[in-house]
Parts: structure tokens; C-alpha cells; sequence
């Protein structure tokens, strides 16, 4: 049972919620400072206040996906060296690309940056990103930004953060990291978990709980309470890997002596801390979760908040699958050709799944994989025809389960054993067939996250549940079933961690920066295109308007295939908005054709994007026009932004184009900060519903100066298709100092070289 006590709340001696007697005694201010997540952040906070924090992080990592963007920025910025361990893995895109030879070329252009600039080089194959950053990196009290949304370290005690591609240059560069200081939310743990109970059914209990009524957004969870002691590494590892999908800013967990054995296992004891919070610690909320009350579980599509009692599915298939059907006709709209049919899934009243696999940061570890031996050896059947795909998420993990015959195991029963990869988890691999649905211990099941692509007529859909179930699920003949029906006692064996592996294939160059070595590039790799300063004027046309609750950075830029252009900025903009609204490329590429005029001096082409400014009364000259108001598109969404990390959510917009977003919040920091880093405009109406549509004009008359002075609100005037007007009230909100510089300077690139 996961019960929420919101309002501020007290935690006595990491155990229990104060009674409303007990808090009246308590010191708000002193209890305030014994959080885990106040001793961390005052350690890293460089401000002279602690509500207005600038972090200076301890590490940081990047991968295939977003590496050459994020070093292109930060060349083009001044980068030389790397002022802290920065660690470079390829685990997302070292198996999708479309042809030729672009992974590879990218992968090269990484290493010899690590040795030009001092970085860790972590091949292909050898470990997926958090994987290795909990391996080798991350200590106790530490904090770290990586390029993606699910870096979470919590467990080590750390406070680590997933950002887009712009603060990670910033980090190379040793700039400060600014936020104000975030909310923080205690996840109280009691009780043991069941046998057949694992890390992603508490997960899911959780996020199924939080996510949809923003219990947790934007703050820090804070894992405490006598139920962590009763949890190994592995199971809070993989609770701590999915806190991402609650909306959450970061998570850190309170330490004890198996963390300290953590380390010590990893060779590296001198990491550890003993981390607890005070006697007294105040939250700005509680979710108390009952570990012995826990059941297996599953996220339906298309988001891992969709979750239910697994029992409950299985009970009543044709409720819930008819449910996720309904679902996909509205996240399918703008595909009228699409239509999912999971009820043809049941047979004789059970479900029949397609494919199943374990993958990832949140499912690859050794004691995940172990107990799927171990249930597979229960059930002593192999797999037929049914796909089942593991990934353990390092060579280290493969290592020690294929000394110990682990997967000898797996193979013998049919399971196809593959190397340390992100493919399922974002669609590069694995991709199922039309109308399939799907079983996976990962970290997301967004619309199309598993590789389908509705404008081609492709539709498929994926299930989050934990390994044991999945386990059970496959040697059951892919018949959905729960992993409390084959009950197992799981005692897993001691993990051995060989440290030879990681000492005999990474480069490790930190410190010993070699700045003669050449940048090695493929002719694929492209560099940012020239951006323009924000204009005194802008004249936007609306090429999107998208009135879901919530859009994914999966729909604003798709993850899978389209990731192989990650290092052409021009080829991977094509792909904006593809799977959600065909038609935006093709409308903001032809406002853009206007700007490309203005830039030019061709004021007869321009002149025809700026007759509709007459019907708003605006009777500026051409000539002056030409030089004091830009063109481009805008935006509309009400809450984009929710999932990963991906900058490209923001900077294909920008290759485009784009030049603001309106939205009525955005659904997460990260996305904004991407948004404000590659010079977009963030703004934010408190509408509940805004009256745009895809065509209109929005224009924007003094945005420079109002800018400039901070102005919180911004009249807009909108010029519909058929040339009427109307006001429209905007805000640009929490824009700090150094944001307003960089939306000034029209881009991250562009600030940094103005003020070399």
C-alpha cells in the first residue's frame, strides 16, 4: 500500500511520522537542514543563499545519443579540458543505425575528444551509461548531471541529476548549474517485500500513486525508513532508476552497510558515507509505502503511471485491454489509419503477449537476471517460439553470471542473452511486430517507444512489469501470469566484481588532457547552424497545436531509428514532431524560408509574411521591419516535455526555426531549460484552454525590451487565417539572470561566444 501525507511534514529518527505534538516541539528550521538532500545540495552550493542554489557537480556522463551536440556546444564555447571526471559511453546507439558508417564515426569523435580534453571513453558493448556512473563514478554525498533523464544514483547517497545536452556543456565549461531550491518529498519505506514481489512493482506502486496529481514534481524523494534495510542494492537500484517516471527532480537514499558493501565490492570503499537524516527532518510531503503489501504489477500503454494489480489484468483482460484501446484512438489521432487491436490478444480469457525483454539501467542487473534462472529453472520448460531478449547491463554483470553458468541457463531454456545496450528501452532494438504487444522490465512505454512508427501505418504497444513476472510470463508459453504463481525462494549467490575488465578496454584520460590530438570526423557529423540574437519584434506563425495533457520529448523529437542522425542537426530536425504532427516540418520550414529572405535582404519575399501585421494595425515600414522584426514559428502544446533528457526536443525546434513555445506549464525542468538554452522562448499561459490554431500568427512587439527588463507578463496579438485579431496574455516566468542572457544572445553557443 502506498498511502500520501501531503503538507509539511516531520520524520522522527528516520522511522516515523511526528505526531502533530511531537512537531509542535520541533525546530522547523533546524529540520529543515536535516534532510539528506540539505546536507548534499549545501555541500555543492556555490551561491551566498540556499534558496537560490549554483552547483558545482563532482562528475559527469554523456552517451552516443547526445555526446558530439553536447562537445560541439562546448568546443564552440571554449572547452579545453574537462573539469571533472566526464565519462562517454556508447550503449544507445552502437546497434540502429540506418546504414553506412555513422556510429562508428561517432564513437571515434568521442574517444579522441576524451583524449584531447582529458574524458573516460567506455566502448560499445561494455556497459549502458548509469550502470557504469554507479560501477566506478558516483560516491556518497556526490552529485552528478548526466545527459539523460534517468540518472539516478540515489542509492550511493548522491544527489544526481539528468539534464539536457546545454547544462552539460555548461558543466565542461565549469559553470555553475542554477535552480532554485527544490521541494523534497520523504519516501518513508516499511515492511519487507514479498519473494515474488520486485523493484519495478514497488516502482510502479509508486509512480502510479504520483505522477498524475504532481505529488512529486520537480522535488527530491527522499528514501528513508526502516524498509530500505530490507532491500539489496539491486532492488533499490531499480526503485531508484524509475523515480524519473514520477516526475521527480532527483532522489537520494539514506546509507548503510549495504551500500558500504556495495563499494567494497566495487573496489572503491573510499566512496562510501554514512548518510542519514537527522533525528528530525522536514519534508514538504510524505509517500509511505508498505513494502509487505506490495503485488506484482504492470504499467499499461502508454505510460509507466498506467499501472494496476497485475492479478487484476489477468482477472478481467478485455476491461483493461479495451481501455488501453480506447487510449491509443486519442494518442492516435492525427493517424486515422491506426488502430490497435489487443483484445484479438486473448485467448481462452488470457492474455497472449508477443515478446518479452530485460534491459536497461533499471532491469540488467545480476540479481534480476539471477532470480529469471532461478524461475526459469522452476518451471523446467523452454521458450518455443516466444522472444524473450536480457541485456545484463555491464560486462562486469555478464561476466559473473556467466562464471556462475547463469546464462548457460537462459540460453539452454531459448532466452537470447545480448550485450549491455539501451535498445528496447527507446526503440533501437528489438522492435516488435504491427499490433504487437509487448512485455518489458524498462524504463518507459510511451507511444512508439518500442520502434513502431504510426505515419508508416506501424502500430505496436509495450507493458512495463517486473523481471520475475516477465520471467513467469515467458516460460509460461507468453501467457500473462504473475510471478506469485511460481514461487521461489531466491537466494542469490555474492557478486564478484572483476574490475580487469573496465582496467584493460576503457580510456581513462582524466587529468592527462593531450589538447594536440585532432577531433576525428565522420562526414556525417555536422555542426549547430548560425543563430541569430533575439530581435526587437518577432512574427511567429503557429506550426503545431497539440491539445493532449501531456506530450512527450518521444513525440516532440521520436527516439529509435531517428536517433542514427543525432550528429547532423539538419537531418535530425526532419524527424520533429513526425509521429505526433506530420505536417509541422513542412509549416515551420516555409516560415523559416521567409527569415532565410529577410537575413538575405530580400524584402519582396519577406513582405509577404509581413502583410498580415496590417491586420493588427501595424503600419511599421517594410524597410524597417526587414531589420527590426525576425521570423520564425511557434509552438503550442499544454504540457510538453515529460520523459527524457534528449536536447534534440528543443534544438530540432530551433534548426527549424522555432522560436518560442507557449504552453500552460511545462512538464518538466529539463525540457524548459533546454527550450531557454537553444534560445526559445518559455512562455506559459494560465489558461486552462488557448485558443490557437495551426496558421495563425502570433505577434510579439517589443520582446526584446521586455526581456531585457524582466517583464513577467507579454501581450501578444494573434492574427487568425482569416485575418482578424485578438490579445493574448503570456508570461515568462522564473527566467533567471542568466537565462534572460542567453535567450538575448538567441542561444547557449551564441552567449558564450560573445562573452569569450
Amino acid at each position: 500500500m502506498v498511502t500520501l501525507h501531503s503538507g509539511k511534514q516531520i520524520i522522527i529518527d528516520n522511522k516515523r511520522i511526528a505526531s502533530k505534538e511531537e512537531a509542535a516541539a520541533v525546530s522547523q528550521e533546524e529540520a529543515f537542514k536535516n534532510t539528506l538532500t540539505y546536507q548534499v545540495l549545501k555541500k555543492h552550493n556555490h551561491s551566498d543563499n540556499m534558496e537560490h542554489l549554483q552547483i558545482q557537480f563532482d562528475s559527469m556522463g554523456v552517451y552516443d545519443n547526445t555526446y558530439v551536440g553536447i562537445l560541439q556546444t562546448a568546443y564552440a564555447s571554449g572547452l579545453k579540458e574537462f573539469p571533472m571526471p566526464c565519462v562517454f559511453t556508447n550503449c544507445h546507439n552502437c546497434l540502429c543505425a540506418v546504414g553506412g558508417t555513422i556510429n562508428t564515426d561517432v564513437h571515434k569523435y568521442a574517444e579522441s575528444a576524451c583524449r584531447k580534453s582529458g574524458g573516460i571513453f567506455v566502448p560499445p558493448h561494455e556497459a549502458v551509461i548509469h550502470q557504469y556512473m554507479r560501477e566506478m563514478i558516483v560516491n556518497s554525498g556526490d552529485m552528478s548531471i548526466v545527459s539523460d533523464s534517468h540518472t539516478r544514483y540515489g542509492t550511493q547517497g548522491s544527489v544526481s541529476i539528468g539534464e539536457g545536452g546545454p547544462e552539460l556543456a555548461k558543466a565542461m565549461l565549469g559553470k555553475y548549474y542554477e535552480i532554485d531550491y527544490p521541494g523534497v518529498i520523504a519516501v518513508l519505506l516499511t515492511g519487507t517485500p514479498k519473494p515474488w514481489v520486485g523493484p519495478m512493482d514497488v516502482a510502479l506502486s509508486i509512480i502510479g500513486k504520483v505522477f498524475k496529481n504532481n505529488f512529486v514534481k520537480n522535488k527530491v524523494l527522499e528514501f528513508i525508513g526502516p524498509g530500505v534495510h530490507s532491500l539489496s542494492m539491486d532492488f533499490r537500484n531499480g526503485i531508484d532508476t524509475m523515480t524519473t517516471e514520477s516526475a521527480c527532480l532527483s532522489s537520494v537514499w539514506a546509507t548503510d552497510d549495504k551500500v558500504k558493501e556495495y563499494f567494497e565490492i566495487h573496489k572503491r570503499p573510499q566512496g562510501f558515507k554514512e548518510m542519514v537524516p537527522g533525528n528530525a527532518a522536514l519534508y514538504d510531503g510524505v509517500v509511505e509505502v508498505n513494502l509487505d503489501t506490495i503485488v506484482p504489477m504492470i504499467a499499461l500503454p502508454f505510460h509507466p503511471s498506467n499501472a494496476y494489480p497485475l492479478a487484476d489484468v489477468i482477472a478481467e483482460p478485455e476491461k483493461y485491454l479495451k481501455m488501453v484501446e480506447k487510449e491509443a484512438e486519442r494518442v492516435f489521432e492525427n493517424n486515422k489509419d491506426i488502430h490497435l487491436d489487443l483484445c484479438s490478444k486473448i485467448h481462452d480469457g488470457k492474455i497472449k503477449v508477443d515478446q518479452a525483454a530485460i534491459a536497461g539501467c533499471a532491469a540488467g542487473s545480476f540479481e534480476n537476471i539471477y532470480a529469471v534462472d532461478q524461475i526459469a529453472k522452476k518451471m523446467d520448460k523452454g521458450l518455443g517460439t516466444f522472444p524473450f531478449n536480457i541485456y545484463p547491463a555491464s560486462q562486469p554483470i555478464m561476466y559473473e553470471l556467466n562464471k556462475i553458468g547463469v546464462l548457460n541457463d537462459l540460453m539452454g531454456y531459448g532466452v537470447r542473452v545480448k550485450t549491455a545496450f539501451c535498445g528496447p528501452c527507446f526503440g533501437a532494438s528489438d522492435a516488435p511486430g504491427n499490433n504487437d504487444f509487448c512485455i518489458r522490465h524498462s524504463t518507459r512505454n510511451f507511444p512508439n517507444r518500442e520502434g513502431s512508427n504510426p505515419a508508416t501505418g506501424q502500430i505496436a504497444s509495450v507493458a512495463l512489469m517486473d523481471s520475475k513476472s516477465i520471467a513467469a510470463t515467458a516460460f509460461n508459453g507468453g501467457y500473462l501470469t504473475s510471478a506469485e504463481n511460481c514461487p521461489v525462494v531466491f537466494e542469490t549467490p555474492s557478486y564478484e566484481f572483476n574490475e580487469h575488465i573496465y582496467e584493460n578496454i576503457v580510456y581513462n584520460g582524466f587529468g592527462k588532457a593531450k589538447p594536440e590530438t585532432e577531433i576525428v570526423y565522420g562526414p556525417s557529423i555536422k555542426d549547430w547552424p548560425e543563430m541569430e540574437p533575439l530581435k526587437e519584434n518577432l512574427l511567429l506563425q503557429v506550426a503545431s497545436v497539440i491539445r493532449d495533457e501531456v506530450t512527450t520529448t518521444d513525440e516532440l523529437i521520436p527516439s529509435g531509428e531517428t536517433a542514427s542522425y543525432r550528429s547532423n542537426p539538419y537531418k535530425i530536425s526532419e524527424f520533429t514532431l513526425i509521429r505526433k504532427d506530420p505536417k509541422y516540418v513542412g509549416r515551420a520550414k516555409a516560415a523559416q524560408e521567409y527569415e532565410k529572405a529577410r537575413l538575405a535582404g530580400d524584402s519582396a519575399k519577406a513582405g509577404e509574411f509581413y502583410q498580415v501585421l496590417q491586420a493588427a494595425g501595424v503600419t511599421t515600414s517594410l524597410e524597417e521591419l526587414m531589420q527590426t522584426t525576425g521570423i520564425g514559428s511557434v509552438l503550442y502544446a499544454k504540457r510538453p516535455g515529460d520523459g527524457s533528457a534528449r536536447e534534440y526536443a528543443a534544438s530540432c525546434q530551433k534548426v527549424l526555426g522555432g522560436l518560442a513555445d507557449i504552453c500552460i506549464e511545462y512538464a518538466t525542468k529539463r525540457y524548459r531549460s533546454n527550450c531557454v538554452n537553444w534560445g526559445i522562448l518559455p512562455f506559459t499561459c494560465d489558461e486552462a484552454e488557448i485558443n490557437l490554431e495551426a496558421g495563425e500568427y502570433v505577434y510579439l512587439p517589443g520582446i526584446r525590451e521586455a526581456v531585457e527588463k524582466g517583464a513577467k507578463e507579454f501581450e501578444a496579438t494573434v492574427i487568425g487565417t482569416d485575418g482578424s485579431s485578438r490579445k493574448l496574455m503570456l508570461a515568462l516566468k522564473d527566467v533567471t539572470e542568466a537565462e534572460k542572457e542567453v535567450l538575448l544572445a538567441g542561444s547557449l553557443i551564441n552567449f558564450y561566444k560573445n562573452t569569450k
